[in-house]
């Protein structure tokens, strides 16, 4: 196994863990939704890293999905959404968390149906 696999396995094992917190998150009452909406884009962002990676791209040290899902674009790489798609998510990534306010920028639904295509594609171009 290379390093670039084993570093994108890696990043992806803990995209599914973020995953599982955000799904747990959301069960939660009395919870701030962006405190799982976090995790949502933590884990977005981790497997477009992953996918970066095994493709020998360097990842920006960045948690803007938008950019993210561009950089992959520009190099011929195509993800299941598109990187404005997945822009939804990057206000959760620091702004929100540390804001009062709730604003309405996605679904939960919406959230988790990103998170769970990011993952499955992500899976299927590491192998």
């Amino acid at each position: 196994m290379t390093p670039q696999l084993e570093e994108a396995r890696r990043l992806l094992k803990i995209a599914k863990s973020d995953r599982d917190a955000f799904l747990w998150l959301l069960q939660g009452r009395g919870l701030r939704p962006a405190a799982a909406f976090f995790f949502a884009q933590q884990s977005v962002e981790k497997a477009l890293k992953a996918v970066m990676i095994v493709r020998n791209l360097a990842p920006s040290r960045t948690h803007n999905l938008l950019a993210l899902a561009a950089e992959l674009n520009a190099a011929g790489v195509a993800t299941p959404h598109t990187p404005d798609d997945l822009a939804v998510l990057n206000p959760y990534a620091a702004t929100l968390r540390y804001d009062d306010e709730e604003p309405s920028l996605v679904e939960p639904n919406q959230a988790r149906q990103l998170v769970d295509a990011m993952l499955g594609w992500a899976e299927q171009q590491i192998g």
